[in-house]
């Protein structure tokens, strides 16, 4: 009764086999592959070399572009402004010198006490013997002596002045993110610049993404790529940075590439600074599954401020390869390889009769 039952079964299941191969199948073997949109969805575009020169022109055009009133060449010298501690002094005439305070309020951003000297208060002034008020806030060092020497020599003849900012306080940026040691950093006389900001963090760390690191000033947020910087000629080093500004790193995990679908191992990828290629996701994950998969439905499925994109690339022609090495993948984009028809099908009959293909072959063994 048992052979009976299996056998029952074998028939029919041959004929299914059959004709579903058959359906699937074309006289010469191959399967059509078409591109599909349900309604309303988005456009399959194939993967062509006019495709990768179109994403390769939109990239480059997209990356830096908008920080180029950032570069800065030749960067002004540094200004006095509130809050900074400036250091006086007049060759010859003790009785004016080391007469100044530090502002009480600094001993609470240090664990000692500031050095002392002359504040700049709220309003950019100072007060100096004979001289009276000065405003020097937004002035360099030399102007500042400058004014200073003016004021003194209706009182002393040709005064001899020093004048230097003993401690910077007023300007600061603070930087966050993927370095060694995050936190505010004062400007001084050295132009803050993007490299300098991040050297003096420590450096950046190996779990950083240098091609996305965020400036963000007022309301504006600037997107800089670093090894881009550098392929266009630009020296991230007169990259000029502004008081207030906040500088972040962001993580290598924060861009993934998610890879699933027919592969040998679905996973999601971290690009290399902000690179990764179609090849080189297959090629992470294993390649495609010669089992299941269909090498000729591989698709990249990406979401930009313009909507869904979805490209696909025929891994059997001539020169896909090629192409797929090419195809630079973004951020967040979704490769999924898609399933042979005989994997389909197999599995659709698999959820219909379990088991019934299984005790098919059995029976078909001699």
């Amino acid at each position: 009764m048992k052979t009976f039952s299996v056998l029952r079964y074998a028939a029919p299941l041959g004929l299914l086999m059959l004709a579903g191969l058959t359906a699937c199948a074309s006289p010469t073997g191959a399967v059509a592959v078409q591109p599909v949109r349900e309604a309303g969805g988005p456009v399959t575009e194939l993967i062509s070399p006019q495709i990768i020169e179109a994403e390769r022109i939109k990239r480059e055009r997209g990356i830096n572009q908008h920080i180029a009133h950032l570069v800065v060449t030749n960067p002004p010298p540094y200004t006095i402004d509130r809050g900074d501690i400036l250091s006086i002094v007049v060759w010859d005439h003790p009785e004016l010198a080391g007469q100044g305070v530090a502002a009480a309020a600094g001993a609470a951003e240090t664990s000692s006490a500031p050095p002392a000297g002359f504040v700049v208060d709220h309003e950019g002034r100072v007060q100096f013997p004979f001289a009276g008020e000065l405003n020097v806030a937004g002035l360099t060092e030399d102007e500042a002596r400058s004014l200073l020497k003016k004021r003194l020599s209706r009182f002393l003849a040709d005064p001899n002045v020093t004048l230097r900012v003993q401690a910077y306080r007023s300007k600061r940026v603070y930087i966050d993110g993927e370095v060694k040691s995050p936190g505010l950093q004062a400007i001084n006389d050295i132009p803050m610049t993007l490299m300098e900001a991040l050297n003096r963090a420590g450096g950046v760390l190996p779990t950083a993404d240098q091609s996305r690191i965020a400036l963000e000033r007022g309301e504006l947020r600037y997107m800089i790529d670093l090894r881009a910087l550098v392929a266009q000629g630009i020296n991230p080093g007169n990259v000029m940075l502004a008081p207030g500004d906040v500088v972040r790193v962001h993580s290598r995990d924060e861009s993934k590439v998610f890879v699933s679908g027919e592969v040998v191992a679905p996973k999601a990828l971290t690009m290399h600074n902000g690179r990764l290629t179609l090849n080189e996701a297959l090629g992470e994950s294993g390649g495609i599954s010669p089992l299941t998969g269909d090498a000729r439905q591989v698709y990249v499925v990406r979401k930009g401020p313009d909507g869904t994109r979805v490209y696909q690339l025929d891994a059997r022609t001539t020169g896909a390869l090629a192409m797929a090495e090419s195809f630079e993948l973004s951020p967040k984009d979704l490769v999924y390889v898609a399933a042979s028809p005989l994997a389909n099908w197999h599995r659709n009959l698999s959820m219909i009769f379990p088991g019934a293909l299984t005790q098919a072959l059995t029976v078909a063994k001699p």
